[in-house]
């Protein structure tokens, strides 16, 4: 295969394409004039000007025939699987990078694959999250893996070795916490966010901050989806984006205590900050499903089902961390990438457009 040469369009296979980055990514690559395969499990989520195909990654031989003929230049891979160990994390999601580049190998039109991971790489797994950690901040790609193990390593290892064989370039992309307008999607913290300000607002409650204190009082950073999208896009048409692994985030810092109070704005809610100890959205918000259900029928919303927009064990994770967790863009940016955001806006922006596609009011 030859490098990317700044490559303007093509064929893109995109892995978990109703995702919060899988959508991101897909609908960026459709405005740049791609031929867009977008692979999912359910297929459910419209993917405009993109070919859905619906296929259980975990199914190599069905895969194989469904894939047959897209022959893409650029995969993207942003599709995870949750189970209950770490074995078993690993055993799932390394076989579903395995499966579709096994599904790919014959017709060899792969050029470049992107693989999204995230700061787990530095953190650990769930099994043995933030216990570990050797980085100090802000993490800097180069640091060795720790010696736990973990499901992104064996995705890399598997992304590595099909390259190696297939000769193909690679990226992996670690994003903090991802900022982003996806629909049919819980993943993700800004609709989260929403939906738990909406139902204070709606029974007179605090919106009150469910973390602790280290990520209350602490530098934090995010990820927003486009910039993302973005870079994924970039690694996988410039030569400098080969076969290297790059952070991800917004470029700036922040403080939950300085944006929370923000959040609350947008809302016209009342705000508390951490006290003595987290105050988890899953205790929260426990038993709320028929408030927002009201709320959705009343401002004549297109979800009326909680858990497909709100994701409190997730929020609860992130925002429970007592660990500083920010990323070094040095790497991406010395390659060339100089894409940023500012945290604020793209809260903001995020939910203006989930308010225009009347999925929060």
């Amino acid at each position: 295969m030859t490098s990317a040469q700044a490559t303007s369009s093509g064929r893109a296979l995109i892995v978990g394409a109703t995702g919060i980055a899988g959508q991101t990514v897909t609908r960026q690559l459709v405005e740049q004039g791609w031929e867009v395969f977008g692979l999912s499990r359910s297929g459910q989520t419209e993917l405009p000007g993109a070919t859905s195909i619906t296929a259980d990654l975990l199914a190599p031989d069905a895969l194989a025939a469904v894939l047959a003929g897209t022959r893409p230049e650029l995969v993207v891979i942003t599709a995870w699987m949750k189970r209950d160990t770490e074995a078993e994390n690993i055993a799932v999601n390394s076989a579903t990078v395995r499966n579709v580049l096994s599904a790919l190998e014959n017709e060899k039109s792969v050029r470049h694959v992107a693989l999204l991971t995230g700061l787990k790489h530095y953190l650990g797994p769930f099994d043995n999250y933030a216990t570990g950690v050797m980085a100090d901040t802000p993490f800097h790609e180069e640091e060795p893996r720790l010696s736990s193990p973990n499901f992104y390593y064996a995705q890399e290892d598997e992304l590595f070795a099909s390259a190696a064989r297939n000769r193909f370039t690679w990226s992996v992309h670690r994003a903090h916490t991802i900022f982003g307008f996806a629909t049919g999607n819980a993943m993700n913290m800004v609709l989260t966010l929403s939906v738990y300000a909406a139902i204070c607002k709606e029974l007179g409650l605090t919106f009150t901050f469910p973390g602790s204190d280290t990520q209350w009082n602490g530098v934090t950073d995010v990820t927003d989806a486009d910039l993302l999208g973005e870079q994924i896009v970039w690694a996988g048409t410039h030569p400098e984006g080969e076969n290297e692994a790059f952070n991800i985030a917004n470029g700036d810092v922040f403080r939950w205590r300085w944006l929370w109070p923000r959040i609350a704005e947008l809302f016209d809610v009342p705000w508390a900050g951490f006290e003595s100890e987290p105050r988890p959205l899953t205790v929260q918000m426990a038993g709320k499903e028929d408030v927002w259900r009201t709320i959705a029928e009343r401002e004549g919303l297109v979800e009326a089902d909680v858990t497909r927009l709100a994701s409190w064990w997730h929020t609860d994770g992130d925002l429970g961390r007592n660990i500083e967790c920010l990323t070094d863009m040095n790497k991406s940016r010395n390659a060339g990438f100089m894409g940023y955001r500012t945290t604020p806006y793209s809260f903001i922006d995020k939910v203006e457009r989930y308010r225009a596609a009347k999925i929060i009011p």
